[in-house]
């Protein structure tokens, strides 16, 4: 039996002490849970944390509202991390789902999470949670919000499945909703709104039209991922993706691949860059992401980054 909808909030403060990383807060209501295992800091560039962001009950009931707050004081680091999937079950009744497509993004019955955070100079800040799984009939809102200092600098992975494919579930969720605003020094340089919704309507059948449901449209991928690089501290694994997406821009493809990828530059190239994967597997996106993100591991010191992507 699922528990009740709550809304659960979240606060993570942490500065540089030393050279050693220390939150000043650390606090959570539930259902959500923040955890932070002691591991030894002193072997990257950044004095860096891990943060685990959890759930009761591993996953997000229909109503849960999740607020997350984030501040991460002068040269310090934060890696946010969870432990599996987070899996996002169903829409309680049919009325709510055809109520959510009406009112936009959030609603009393959707479940949603809210992030905002605060970067000052010189720190760092690694979202790298495992993927978003939607049940089927799940309807899901992400909403999220990054404020740097020109020195400061983030990693945002976002990333979602198609479900629980072992049940034969596979892109039929209801709907998935998330927004990602980047801001650096006062200026937004990257606004990124994603919205897959299974059609709601007979519109496409009086048109003339096949209705493509979010099968039609995403198959035969079963996962897909944004990521942003963004400040001083992402720039040689720019670089090297760079190179190696030019190599793979020059190749003609015959057939879709079971793994494709693409770079691009944010307005201001010097700033960061946004790449986007999709996989017919999520154990290759999560390959990918490891091979492609490890220079990360001497920011923050290969005990910490280990821990990603397990």
């Amino acid at each position: 039996m699922q528990r009740k909808a709550q809304h659960g909030t979240g606060r993570a403060h942490i500065h540089v002490f030393g050279s050693q990383p220390h939150f000043s807060e650390l606090s959570y209501r539930y259902p959500l849970k923040l955890l932070s295992p002691n591991i030894p800091s002193d072997k990257g560039q950044v004095p860096s944390a891990i943060a685990y962001v959890l759930s009761y009950g591993g996953g997000l009931v229909s109503g849960d509202r999740i607020d997350l707050s984030v501040q991460i004081e002068e040269g310090a680091g934060l890696v946010f991390l969870t432990q599996g999937s987070t899996k996002v079950f169903r829409f309680r009744t049919l009325t709510d789902r055809h109520r959510l497509s009406s009112i936009g993004p959030t609603s009393a019955t959707a479940t949603s999470q809210h992030l905002t955070a605060s970067l000052s100079a010189h720190s760092l800040f690694l979202l790298l949670p495992d993927p978003v799984t939607p049940f089927e009939s799940a309807s899901y809102t992400q909403i999220q919000s990054f404020t740097l200092e020109p020195t400061s600098s983030l990693v945002l992975l976002d990333w979602f499945t198609s479900g629980r494919m072992a049940r034969g579930e596979e892109w039929v969720f209801d709907r998935y909703y998330s927004r990602n605003e980047v801001f650096v020094g006062g200026k937004r340089v990257a606004r990124d709104v994603m919205i897959l919704e299974q059609p709601q309507s007979e519109a496409g059948d009086q048109a003339g039209l096949p209705r493509r449901t979010l099968k039609d449209r995403l198959a035969p991928y079963a996962c897909y991922a944004t990521l942003f690089l963004i400040g001083p501290r992402t720039k040689d694994i720019i670089i090297s993706l760079q190179a190696a997406y030019n190599l793979i821009s020059q190749r003609q493809r015959a057939e879709p691949e079971n793994l494709i990828w693409s770079l691009s530059p944010l307005t201001d190239p010097t700033i960061g860059a946004c790449v986007r994967v999709a996989a017919t597997e999520t154990e290759m996106v999560k390959s990918w992401l490891k091979s492609r993100l490890e220079a990360l591991g001497n920011v923050v010191g290969e005990d910490i980054y280990n821990k990603a992507f397990v």
